[in-house]
C-alpha cells in the first residue's frame, strides 16, 4: 500500500466521520448516511490494500 493511497483512504474516512457528525448534529439523516457510506468505502479500500500487501 503506497503512502499516497493510505493518505487518500484516511482522508476519505475522516471526511465521512465529519459528514456523519454534521448530519447527526443537524438531524439530517441523509448526510449522516452518506458519511457512514464514505467511511465504509474507505475501510473497504484499506482492507483491500492490506490484502494486496500480504501477497507481495
Amino acid at each position: 500500500m503506497s503512502a499516497v493511497d493510505k493518505i487518500k483512504n484516511k482522508a476519505e474516512e475522516l471526511l465521512g466521520q465529519g459528514k456523519e457528525a454534521a448530519g447527526n448534529a443537524t438531524d439530517n439523516d441523509r448526510l449522516a448516511a452518506e458519511g457512514q457510506a464514505d467511511q465504509t468505502s474507505a475501510n473497504t479500500k484499506q482492507a483491500g490494500e492490506k490484502v494486496k500487501d500480504i501477497f507481495k
